[in-house]
């Protein structure tokens, strides 16, 4: 069904940068099962290596990336990237992780490794459960939360709620949200 979207994205990645379609990332599912999460690619090709120099150069950007393990103003995004970001497009290939079931269309945030590193025993709840594309982080602000706690508490919420009711009321939320473009960055 959504292969012309796939289609048209891949070629709108291909055409605005040099490098890779696709951006997969090690993340941590269930019960700490590492898996590749797949993503379309929004950023230059070297962006993981650019990061340290970025951080170095500015006081700001590292007391930001050290507060909410993003930049607001990352000039590592690229012009379609910022667009796929905005519109979540960039998450479409997650559902290659959800077929294969490594993810779940609604569940908690997958954390990195760097993440679960500095994980304090609270922390470890959030991994009962598949990853999602979608859940209570992403419905209730998305890139505008940047304390981690708060993330850890919404996960550990949306665990304490699950029901199919609830996960359908997410997905709906979900929806909303990305056509809002509420707490997109």
């Amino acid at each position: 069904i959504f292969s012309p979207v796939y289609f048209i994205l891949m070629v709108l990645v291909a055409l605005n940068s040099q490098g890779p379609i696709f951006y997969v990332q090690q993340r941590i599912g269930k019960n700490h099962q590492p898996f590749n999460c797949i993503k379309f690619r929004t950023m230059v090709d070297n962006a993981d290596q650019m990061l340290g120099t970025i951080i170095e150069d500015s006081e700001e950007m590292r007391s930001e990336f050290q507060d909410s393990f993003k930049l607001k103003q990352d000039p590592r995004i690229t012009k379609i990237g910022k667009f796929l970001r905005l519109t979540s497009l960039d998450e479409f290939p997650q559902f290659w992780n959800v077929l294969k079931g490594e993810m779940s269309l609604v569940g908690t945030r997958p954390p990195t490794p760097d993440e679960v590193i500095k994980y304090q025993p609270h922390h470890w709840e959030r991994l009962r459960v598949k990853p999602g594309m979608t859940g209570e982080w992403q419905v209730n602000g998305r890139s505008s939360i940047k304390d981690f706690e708060d993330i850890v508490k919404m996960d550990l919420d949306y665990q304490r709620k699950w029901s199919i009711s609830y996960d359908l009321f997410l997905i709906f939320k979900t929806i909303w949200v990305v056509f809002n473009k509420s707490g997109a960055c």
